[in-house]
């Protein structure tokens, strides 16, 4: 009984910790490695095209506030950087399976060793699908004058039902999108 409680435990475990990791909105940045971002000191806004428009003052402030923090000036038009945000709300299936039975023993059968049924864990599955809202923000920094992509922040992940709680993690993905900018050319 025991070893089923820590078992169970476990499961409950790993269940929870995957969970708050699925929850986290995931953040990549990628940039033109070869370029020298001390050179530019000037941007513009061409677009920002998302499906809530609070949401696009809400991007703007936030990358203006962030750039300025660097140095960097706004001009209405002209700027050696056009900058550029989209969104794309849509829902995404999830899908979960929840394992019952958990009969005595490990048992024996396939995989490392013998790990095989865990002794009833997997004897009866209940799969169910879910639609989640998800939200994906891009912001695009292009040169001016070639018009060549720099810079792309990408932030995807769940909507909440709270608008401020939404609110809030677009802001923060935003932060964190312009962490480390301007980013330091490599040699």
């Amino acid at each position: 009984m025991k070893s089923r409680l820590i078992l169970a435990f476990a499961a409950s475990a790993a269940i929870l910790c995957f969970s708050a990791f699925a929850s986290a909105d995931q953040i990549k940045v990628d940039y033109d490695h070869h370029m020298n971002f001390a050179n530019y000191h000037t941007y513009s806004w061409n677009a920002i095209h998302v499906t809530d428009q609070l949401n696009a003052g809400r991007i703007r402030r936030a990358v203006d506030n962030l750039l300025q923090q660097d140095g960097w000036k706004e001009v209405p038009s002209g700027g050696q950087v056009t900058i550029m945000a989209t969104d794309n709300i849509h829902n995404e299936q999830e899908a979960e399976t929840y394992y019952t039975g958990m009969g005595g023993g490990w048992g024996g059968g396939w995989g490392w060793g013998g790990w095989g049924s865990m002794g009833g864990l997997g004897d009866e599955a209940t799969t169910t699908t879910t639609d989640i809202r998800t939200a994906h923000l891009v912001i695009d920094l292009f040169d001016t004058g070639s018009k060549t992509l720099l810079w792309r922040g990408v932030s995807r992940g769940e909507l909440s039902g709270n608008s401020n709680a939404n609110r809030k993690r677009l802001l923060e993905d935003v932060d964190h999108m312009f962490k480390n900018f301007p980013p330091k050319a490599s040699k």
